[in-house]
């Protein structure tokens, strides 16, 4: 059956593409959910009229998910768990536990379903997940999974090396102006 979507729909396209699906998923889903409407020629012609519309939408999607790529991107989020012997948690880290620490590192609010986990986190360190932000526009975000004192002390650790490092990089610019202007 021949629908016209409504509103994106993960893996199958965005507003105003016109599909083919199975009779069940269109009208047991799809058209249930408001999410299609049947492509019937007086549909077709109101989504030519509307396509204008539609794609001024489209680019101002596009735009607010490159704005959140760029927020998120190198972004390092600490998420809190109990951690065993051998660095594996009492429990998982899943994608509302992610969501979650996400909101509260970066104000970003994320629809866990968005969240791409294959399996759930088990065992504590750095971990790479991806973030489907729309369509073909995705973040990745580093987590830091640990237990509160382990993820204080590396915090310490950080802010106790980034003024090192800095002093570092200073003495290397004097050496080089010292270098220049001996030249």
């Amino acid at each position: 059956m021949k629908v016209i979507l409504l509103q994106e729909l993960r893996g199958r396209g965005g507003e105003g593409d016109v599909i083919n699906v199975a009779d069940g998923f269109a009208n047991n889903y799809l058209l249930r959910q408001g999410i299609a409407v049947r492509a019937t020629k007086g549909e077709l012609k109101q989504l030519e009229q509307r396509r204008g519309a539609i794609a001024k939408r489209e680019e101002k999607r596009i735009a607010e998910a490159e704005s959140l790529r760029e927020q998120l991107a190198g972004t390092t989020v600490p998420v809190e768990a109990q951690v065993g012997e051998e660095g594996v948690l009492f429990g998982s880290v899943t994608a509302p536990i992610i969501a979650e620490a996400i909101k509260a590192a970066t104000g970003v609010e994320i629809d866990r379903k968005r969240i791409d986990l294959k399996n759930p986190i088990k065992t504590a360190g750095t971990h790479e997940v991806t973030i489907s932000l729309y369509r073909d526009i995705k973040a990745v975000v580093t987590l830091t999974v640990g237990s509160a004192d382990a993820l204080a002390a590396e915090e310490a650790v950080e802010a106790e090396e980034a003024p090192a490092e800095e002093a570092v990089e200073a003495e290397a610019e004097e050496a080089a102006e010292t270098e220049e202007a001996a030249e």
